[in-house]
């Protein structure tokens, strides 16, 4: 009896010391994910005030506080074709209080514009979130002979067409080239400096078409100075459920988005990038967030840093097409 009741503890303490063990493995895990920032983190904008990489980096900032109760300050960094705020992250110490929201432009289409550039998207930064991904839409003036993207296209082959973009690289550009080439039509690259250059001349009939943001462009299709042809996304947008996606109008694997994502310095340790990670895509699952952006024509996408490395990974390879193919150079 007395050797049952010894094995019996005995098997209770073996019990005991593997709850223990998995105790213990289960708060190293949560340590080594446990950061928490002492000072103020500085998110850097590379894009001018006003536009959509700010917009979104004042509510990822608000919201921050808001549930992390982290500081957070937008520091605005534009310049370079958005070069200038990522190199200024690349450089900063890996340490957690620098991140940059970086986008399309910086992150996967300029390494293949510019010959050189003080950084490398793909070395000096680690990825930590992607925040969302928006869309583009083709536009005409409202007064405009196109009713559709097939007319506009035929149009094209019969004489030279115009399109505005923003500036040389971007993805208005990149994209019109992509439509270029699919069809060999021949179309007129005129570049702004800016969006808002390029819409006002869309408006005023000086150019025939521009590929906008949505967030540009559907209050006017609404007031009805525009006439939306088609979008780059895959399926038709809720903000302009009517406008053919560019795979209906005939064009398959014809979809382009603009990303927004979150990086910081190569280095930074995995507990920060983790922490950031599970705050940021915290903040994309809470209430009036995802109506905010998708409102802005960006729709959420929360998911891992080596989801959003993968995902980077396919648009580098995508653009670098793109730019290789129109022959675009950034200098």
């Amino acid at each position: 009896m007395k050797t049952h009741r010894l094995k019996r503890f005995s098997r209770f303490l073996g019990l005991i010391g593997v709850l223990g063990s998995v105790w213990a493995a289960a708060s190293t895990a949560a340590a080594a994910d446990a950061w928490m920032p002492e000072r103020v983190i500085h998110l850097v904008s590379p894009s001018p005030p006003g536009g959509g990489t700010d917009a979104v980096s004042r509510l990822l900032a608000a919201k921050l506080g808001e549930l992390a109760q982290w500081q957070v300050v937008v520091d605005t960094k534009p310049g370079a074709g958005n070069n200038i705020g990522m190199e200024f992250g690349a450089k900063a110490p890996p340490d957690g209080y620098t991140a940059v929201l970086g986008e399309t432009s910086n992150l996967t289409v300029n390494q293949f514009l510019f010959k050189k550039m003080g950084f490398d998207p793909v070395k000096d930064l680690t990825p930590v979130a992607l925040v969302g991904t928006g869309v583009s839409v083709l536009v005409v003036n409202a007064s405009s002979p196109y009713q559709s993207l097939g007319a506009l296209v035929a149009a094209a082959k019969a004489k030279e067409l115009t399109y505005a973009s923003s500036g040389n690289g971007t993805v208005g550009h990149l994209v019109a080239e992509s439509l270029r080439m699919k069809n060999g039509a021949r179309m007129l690259h005129v570049p702004y400096k800016g969006g808002g250059p390029a819409m006002g001349d869309v408006l005023g009939g000086q150019v025939d078409f521009y590929i906008s943001s949505l967030v540009s462009a559907v209050p006017l299709i609404k007031d009805h100075k525009l006439r939306a042809l088609a979008v780059t996304s895959g399926a038709r947008d809720p903000l302009l459920p009517d406008v053919p996606t560019f795979v209906e109008s005939g064009y398959p694997d014809f979809q382009y988005y603009t990303l927004y994502g979150v990086v910081v310095p190569a280095k930074t340790p995995d507990p920060i990038v983790r922490t950031m990670n599970r705050e940021i895509n915290r903040v994309l699952e809470a209430p009036g967030v995802k109506a905010n952006l998708a409102a802005r024509g960006i729709y959420t996408k929360p998911g891992t840093p080596a989801e959003f490395a993968a995902f980077l990974t396919s648009e580098r390879k995508k653009w670098s097409a793109v730019v290789k193919a129109s022959g675009a150079t950034a200098e």
